[in-house]
């Protein structure tokens, strides 16, 4: 049989864990350099900092003057906009079949 690992080393490198887990969520941010709030529907005009992890620190790669523009970097797909069709142009959901079932809203 192995030998168990000491409670107190064991504790020590789970915290150790989760403070690495906690400092980096991910390779790359967008920061905005506008005043206030962070978040990207506040100032969605405002111009962002680009910055990649390195291993050992945040460096910056870039700026982009927009949310938009940010969102691609980070390799989110760009909002677009719904095509405009009226409530008659609606796809009919996969699987249902023709008829008024006792389950289907009129």
């Amino acid at each position: 049989m192995a030998e168990e690992e000491p409670l107190h080393e064991w504790a020590a490198r789970r915290d150790r864990r989760r403070a690495a887990e906690r400092e980096m969520t991910g390779t790359r941010r967008a920061v905005p350099l506008a005043d206030g709030a962070r978040a990207s529907h506040v100032a969605p005009d405002a111009p962002r900092a680009l910055l990649e992890w390195d291993g050992h620190a945040w460096v910056t790669v870039g700026v982009v003057s927009n949310a938009d523009a940010a969102r691609e970097f980070l390799g989110h797909v760009p909002i677009t906009p719904e095509p405009e069709n009226g409530p008659d142009d609606r796809p009919a959901h996969p699987g249902l079949g023709p008829g008024r079932g006792r389950h289907r809203k009129p």
